[in-house]
């Protein structure tokens, strides 16, 4: 766990974005257990094998993650927005996901970084 990345959730001024931003990283650490952690261009960013595989960003209203090789994978229609390369997942406040399932898709996404 990288540090800057921790500071970055903390720091997050209304809690629900605190409490997604962190349930999301657990998804990343259960997908790819080896990730490498950082903060570029001012949000946690999460590489395999020094490639892209996930990103979390906040805006006022929302919490993005986003999977990142995604061309080859089935998602549900209307569920992600994004060109076919990388999905971006928004929730909002009081929104939950299926974390088994993301752990799945980032996983899938990642395997051949």
């Amino acid at each position: 766990m990288n540090q800057e990345v921790t500071d970055f959730i903390e720091a997050l001024k209304e809690p629900w974005h605190g409490e997604l931003s962190a349930k999301l990283r657990e998804v990343v650490h259960r997908a790819i257990p080896d990730v490498h952690e950082r903060i570029q261009y001012k949000k946690p960013h999460f590489l395999k094998n020094g490639k892209y595989a996930a990103a979390i960003s906040t805006s006022k209203d929302a919490v993005s993650f986003t999977i990142f090789h995604t061309a080859e994978l089935e998602l549900p229609e209307g569920m992600f927005e994004g060109p076919p390369e990388r999905k971006t997942l928004k929730l909002r406040k009081g929104d939950t996901f299926d974390s088994g399932q993301l752990v799945s898709w980032v996983s899938q996404a990642s395997g051949s970084l």
